[in-house]
């Protein structure tokens, strides 16, 4: 991954946290890697989208989950 894909990413990732979904979105809706459409998919389903999140999870081969996933899911972007 680029140092200019991974910073943008980083930062997606920490307004995310700071509860800036709308900000963090606008990054990862720029970007076709894996891991950009991972954080995308977590997005929309925080937000309650599931068919939008299932899209983006088939788009980095993950699977959609359940809601203790996404818990999950939160604590790792937060070790970001």
């Amino acid at each position: 991954m680029e140092i200019a894909l991974k910073n943008q990413l980083i930062k997606a990732v920490k307004l995310a946290n700071a509860g800036d979904w709308d900000a963090s979105h606008r990054i990862v809706q720029d970007y076709n890697d894996a891991t950009a459409c991972w954080i995308h998919a977590l997005l929309h389903k925080i937000e309650g989208d599931e068919s939008n999140s299932r899209y983006w999870y088939a788009r980095c081969n993950a699977r959609f989950k359940t809601m203790l996933t996404l818990v999950k899911s939160l604590m790792l972007l937060k070790i970001v």
